[in-house]
């Protein structure tokens, strides 16, 4: 059994899938997908999934695992990709966890507050209270409260500012805190590598990852689940590109201003993804503008891996 996992993270649009698809074809690796949104069924373009041809070369997990309409938290993601981790190393193979969801990252390979349990009638409270003060009351109350969880989250992910709220007033402590103190012990053998590149040419492939989205058929994708009974006010559908895109078939704005808000938000989502791994000191970056081809990022990690767990040469191919 090899003892061993390869994690690579990164911002939105930097190339983790294709280097990781590379990846795969050198080692006996299965990936498996770090990443809040692809674990939704019926969610394909505006997650940018790999094509079914892509998952039938490589072995892919925890994508399509859920509905739209269910509540994924990251400690269930946890508790599934801790299981497929066990799987595949005790097949010998490396387990590959890739993707831009941070917090589900973190989960993985640290562990995660759980925390006390739901509060139906809180939550209700301070729903009505949003509605009452107006929308971003919520999130202000939270940068004073907890500047440090306010700080990873986007001031108009609700269900998560408020879980954080309600954290506080249930425990009396900030959750940034809890989840500072929750005790678990490291998977022992973990390789941490980044992707990233310069801030400008980062937001040129978002801006061209949305028109790309946009031609594929995003528009029609919302427009399907919302005819299929899914409401704008699930946390699936709330996810980037999905709410902006709800917003024109709404009738809020156009759609030229639509595509405009998903490139504005799929930059200011990159920047806070780089914010938060930036924070740690594990992962060993490399530059994309280094590696004009993912066959090149994929060669460098092997030698990482290589030189940090040289019991991992087993599963070169």
């Amino acid at each position: 059994m090899l003892d061993a996992l390869l994690v690579m993270v990164g911002p939105t649009a930097v190339g983790k899938g294709e280097v990781a698809v590379d990846l795969a074809g050198k080692l006996r690796a299965e990936v498996i997908s770090a990443d809040s949104r692809k674990i939704y069924r019926g969610m394909n373009i505006g997650t940018a999934k790999p094509s079914l041809e892509v998952r039938k070369k490589v072995p892919y997990h925890l994508i399509d695992v859920a509905s739209p309409d269910e509540v994924f938290s990251a400690a269930e993601f946890r508790k599934r990709a801790s299981s497929v981790i066990k799987r595949i190393q005790e097949e010998n193979k490396l387990p590959l966890l890739v993707g831009g969801s941070g917090l589900y990252i973190r989960a993985v390979v640290d562990g995660i507050f759980s925390g006390p349990g739901r509060d139906q009638d809180l939550r209700a409270r301070l729903r009505e209270r949003e509605k009452d003060e107006g929308e971003g009351a919520l999130y202000q109350e939270l940068k004073r409260l907890d500047p440090a969880s306010a700080s990873r989250l986007h001031s108009h992910d609700a269900r998560r500012v408020i879980r954080a709220l309600e954290v506080y007033y249930l425990s009396g402590k900030p959750i940034s805190s809890h989840q500072r103190e929750a005790p678990y012990s490291p998977l022992s053998s973990t390789v941490m590598v980044g992707l990233r590149m310069k801030r400008s040419a980062l937001y040129q492939l978002t801006n061209r990852r949305v028109d790309a989205m946009i031609q594929e058929g995003l528009v029609q994708e919302v427009e399907g689940l919302l005819n299929e009974g899914y409401g704008e006010d699930l946390p699936s559908m709330e996810g980037l590109g999905y709410r902006q895109i709800i917003g024109y078939l709404k009738g809020k704005y156009s759609r030229e201003e639509a595509v405009r808000l998903v490139k504005r938000d799929t930059r200011r989502f990159a920047k806070r993804q780089l914010s938060w791994f930036n924070k740690d000191p594990r992962i060993i970056w490399l530059d994309r503008e280094k590696f004009s081809i993912p066959g090149g990022a994929s060669e460098k990690i092997v030698e990482i891996l290589l030189e940090k767990l040289p019991q991992a040469e087993q599963i070169v191919r």
